[in-house]
């Protein structure tokens, strides 16, 4: 990577033929979220228009689509799968007056905008761009350019984690892999289907999680809460779920202090059906009797990740359960317009302090803490416990093990029916006691509900901050479902203090 005078970043490829053009279209798009400007600078027949068609049809996942050049329309929007990606050409402008006129300032914010001949907007266009400038070089070929990629304002580090990941994948065997954008989760991780030589990997981008805010004794969250800050933690669950037979995704490269990974691909069957998505009932089975066999047998708190290289599992601790808890007060009832009193909330802490020490003092075993349908794929040609494909594990503790039950049976993206939730603690019950005649099921069931309004209240929490601080509000279409759940655990006679408070100080969800 090399600075740029105005503070960016760049790098520059050299683009031999159609192929490499392609591919360096699959680093950009992989790159790009909604509301970014990529701006395509060069002369005439320099290949921004044959640039920006292969980024399109690329988004598009189909190398048929028409993609005309906007020289004459000036802009043509696409509704493409992850977003809207509206390609414009200001070649005819005379100068920037003539943007607004062009509607440039009505571009949908959530839009990726593809800019030809940037440079009629010279002074108008945004700090935060990534500019890609094409330049011929003949006595190479007629069909040779070169491509400088730079990454202005917050864009910057974005553009060094394109050319990092290109860098990764060439040191790995990848450089050839087509490249597919995968659904990711809730983080800022990034998730790719790779495929090379007629078999398909997982490219995991997980880049190291900056430290937030100082929120107590001069911690931020994520180290109270015991959140993982890079891979390490999940080579190391990987690497021992699959010595225990068990099937965490196989890792075939990796680069621990830049987040990448490249993960054995364990498919899309899914753990649900239809839509709205309901459990497939056979396998939520199958996943309550993995925990089951899971926490039958004492595991270790030390796992290896590398000769020389041993990672310890946090202890899931109260501090930890408490200030997830709190979430609910910082983040929930604020989108609810609702609010306590400092000694209101101070109760509530205290209350939650009581009904979870004896979750604290049960012997601990490894809690994956996102053991839920997004998380688990359905594996039918293997056997036993290793049909569940686990897949989301960087941040495990070591905990009671009624949480992960507790985050399968109340999944949140998916209705659990009560009845359905009422038997599967059952069998797991059933199987913990034909391993160990001493478990004790009334005991397990108190901790159960105890976790699951933990849990409950944490996710209203996660859900609520998504939508205010990060702008994703597609989460709130869960939250009556995980107010519902809340209502079931907190109906356990041993959290009735608890749900007093619940009952006085938070507002009944209403529609968002």
């Amino acid at each position: 990577m090399l600075p740029t005078a105005s503070g960016g970043s760049s790098f520059t490829v050299a683009l031999a033929d159609e192929e490499a053009t392609r591919r360096l279209t699959m680093d950009i798009a992989a790159a790009l979220a909604p509301g970014d400007l990529v701006t395509l600078s060069g002369d005439l027949g320099a290949g921004k228009t044959t640039f920006a068609r292969a980024l399109i049809r690329h988004l598009a996942g189909d190398e048929t689509i028409e993609v005309p050049s906007p020289t004459f329309t000036l802009m043509q929007a696409y509704e493409l799968p992850r977003f809207l990606v509206v390609h414009a050409d200001l070649y005819r402008l005379s100068g920037p007056a003539e943007l607004a006129e062009l509607g440039f300032d009505d571009t949908p914010e959530h839009a990726v905008t593809l800019l030809e001949w940037p440079d009629r907007a010279a002074g108008f266009l945004p700090a935060d761009r990534l500019d890609i400038a094409l330049t011929l070089s003949p006595q190479q070929g007629p069909t040779f350019r070169n491509a400088r990629v730079t990454g202005y304002g917050t864009f910057a580090a974005r553009a060094e984690r394109i050319a990092a990941i290109r860098a990764f994948l060439a040191r790995a065997g990848f450089a050839e892999a087509d490249r597919q954008h995968v659904q990711g989760d809730a983080s800022t991780r990034v998730y790719e289907r790779l495929t090379l030589g007629g078999k398909r990997y997982i490219l995991m981008n997980s880049p190291q999680r900056p430290d937030g805010p100082p929120v107590r004794d001069g911690k931020p969250y994520s180290a109270i809460a015991h959140l993982a800050d890079d891979v390490t933690p999940f080579i190391a669950m990987a690497q021992s779920l699959r010595a225990g037979g068990l099937s965490a995704p196989m890792i075939f490269a990796a680069d621990r202090a830049a987040g990448f990974l490249v993960l054995e691909d364990l498919g899309n069957e899914l753990m649900v059906t239809g839509e709205p998505p309901v459990p497939i009932e056979t396998r939520y089975e199958a996943a309550t009797d993995l925990l089951a066999m899971m926490h039958r047998t004492p595991l270790p708190d030390v796992l290896r990740v590398e000769p020389g290289v041993d990672y310890r599992l946090p202890r899931y601790d109260l501090d930890a359960f408490l200030i997830e808890v709190e979430l609910l007060v910082d983040w929930y009832l604020p989108l609810l317009d609702a609010k306590v009193s400092g000694s209101r909330r101070d109760v509530y802490v205290e209350l939650w302090r009581a009904v979870l020490l004896p979750a604290i003092d049960m012997p601990a075993t490894w809690v994956l803490r996102d053991f839920h349908s997004p998380n688990l794929l359905w594996l039918p040609e293997r056997q036993g416990a290793a049909r569940i494909g686990l897949l989301d594990f960087q941040d495990a503790v070591m905990g009671p093990p009624a949480y992960d039950l507790a985050s399968l049976l109340q999944d949140a993206r998916v209705d659990v029916p009560e009845m359905m939730e009422i038997a599967l603690l059952s069998r797991y019950t059933r199987a913990r006691r034909a391993g160990d005649t001493n478990f004790d099921a009334p005991g397990f069931a108190k901790i159960y509900a105890t976790l699951a309004a933990q849990r409950a209240s944490k996710i209203l929490g996660i859900f609520a901050r998504l939508d205010r601080r990060d702008g994703k509000p597609q989460y709130l279409r869960h939250m009556p479902r995980v107010w519902g759940y809340l209502q079931r655990s907190l109906a356990h006679p041993a959290l009735a203090p608890l749900a007093a408070w619940y009952r006085v100080n938070v507002p009944a969800l209403k529609a968002l």
